[in-house]
């Protein structure tokens, strides 16, 4: 357990740059890891989740995929992603251990809601305020992080908790699947949401504030005033490496999130799976591909990082590159075990990035800016790819529906999937550059 004081402890809950120096055992860092790998997991399970209730709320509901597209993307990703911006400016100053509980009760509340909806409208509202919960928790995480573990093994840690995505998918596709194939979708949201509420409690009493620059050995650097969010915005954008690296997200994410949210009712439509098949055939394809992809890209790229630190971003790269090709096998098959099959591999392609791309992000980041580099970087990722991936999806979708029918969907997710090539680019170009931004 980290050894520190009652004055400290209690004085991290308010304001921890007045925390006394502390020291944090091994195994208490791995637990930290661990707790906040859970958050991470049961943010996935939440937001997540929607994408295989889709096709039953549609019917119940008479949605559009349009509809649907706006419900599961830009709907959520707005709020998610602007509030990420002044909550990660609020966590650079404040307690990140109170941040994440409020945020973990308040989108879990809400989840658990989604199941009392009775029209669009209330479903959207709800959904909403899950985005506004969501908001605070993956910037205060990767900032806490940072301050734990030191950059020679960051990525590595990050990966570990972007483990979290992976497993998260897993739960939510199979837990979800079964749960409204026999219970029906609105028992499905009110099961997983309740759990999230008594996880926000073992956050609180649990978890320590670290002094800022902890892990770096810079803790008395956190005594420096905070910079103003227009300092902090100018800083950020003045390393090339750090702009393609937030453009290279939000364009893969693009192709994450549409196929995300998209793919159960694909399998739905064409191959008329149930709820319960598509589920538990996505939870362990998804589930095991994504922490296989997300450990070994964080392992793969501190490794080579050692002899070239530009391999941290050039493994994210390669990654949507090498998943490309799989696409066209995974969406024009004829037959659902063909298109599983094809999906196996470049899940595990497609999830190389997270450690590598969130501890670049840190790096680049001044100790008082990396909760609101995480934030930029998220927002990117949640209003781009997560506000217009399942948008663009569905929208095609129902443009291409009088031509294809029910197959529409599946070629509007193969059009979704070549974002990778764009996003591959900006990566290579951001590596140009990070040495240098490393230096200042």
């Amino acid at each position: 357990m980290a050894s520190i004081d009652e004055d400290g402890a209690a004085s991290a809950a308010l304001t921890p740059e007045h925390e006394p120096a502390v020291h944090f055992s091994r195994p208490y860092i791995r637990y930290v890891i661990g707790v906040l790998t859970i958050v991470y997991a049961v943010n996935l399970i939440d937001r997540q989740i929607l994408s295989i209730l889709m096709q039953p709320i549609k019917e119940e509901m008479q949605l559009s995929d349009t509809a649907l597209g706006f419900l599961s993307g830009i709907a959520f990703a707005l709020f998610y992603a602007t509030l990420g911006i002044p909550i990660a400016r609020l966590a650079d100053k404040r307690s990140r251990v109170n941040i994440i509980s409020i945020s973990v009760a308040l989108w879990s509340f809400m989840t658990a809601l989604c199941g009392l909806a009775q029209n669009f409208w209330q479903l959207l509202a709800a959904r909403i305020l899950v985005g506004v919960g969501e908001a605070g928790s993956g910037p205060s995480s990767h900032s806490l992080i940072a301050d734990y573990v030191p950059l020679e093994t960051r990525s590595s840690a990050l990966a570990v908790y972007s483990l979290g995505i992976p497993i998260g998918i897993m739960i939510g596709f199979a837990v979800g699947g079964w749960l409204e194939q026999l219970y029906g979708w609105r028992v499905a949201f009110m099961a997983v949401g309740v759990p999230g509420i008594l996880l926000s409690v073992l956050v609180r009493l649990s978890l320590r504030e670290p002094p800022r620059g902890h892990a770096d050995g810079k803790s008395s650097a956190a005594k420096t005033e905070h910079p103003p969010l227009s300092e902090v915005a100018n800083t950020m954008w003045k390393r090339k490496s750090f702009r393609h690296l937030v453009v290279a997200i939000g364009i893969q994410a693009i192709a994450g999130y549409g196929v995300l949210i998209w793919v159960p009712s694909f399998l739905h439509r064409s191959y008329h799976m149930t709820s319960g098949e598509v589920g538990t055939s996505l939870a362990l394809i998804l589930g095991i591909g994504g922490v296989i992809g997300t450990v070994g890209g964080g392992y793969l790229a501190d490794h080579l990082a050692k002899t070239n630190i530009r391999w941290q971003l050039w493994i994210p790269g390669l990654g949507g590159l090498l998943a490309v090709p799989f696409s066209f096998g995974i969406y024009l098959s004829s037959t659902s075990f063909a298109t599983l099959a094809w999906f196996v591999v470049p899940i595990i392609f497609a999830n190389l990035y997270h450690g590598p791309v969130f501890a670049m992000a840190q790096a680049l980041a001044p100790l008082k800016m990396r909760a609101m580099a995480a934030a930029m970087l998220l927002f990117m990722s949640s209003f781009i790819g997560m506000g217009l991936g399942p948008q663009l999806v569905g929208i095609l979708s129902d443009l291409l529906h009088p031509l294809y029918g029910v197959d529409s969907l599946r070629y509007a997710l193969l059009c979704v999937s070549l974002a990778h090539i764009w996003s591959a680019a900006h990566f290579w170009l951001a590596s140009k550059t990070l040495k240098e931004d490393l230096a200042l």
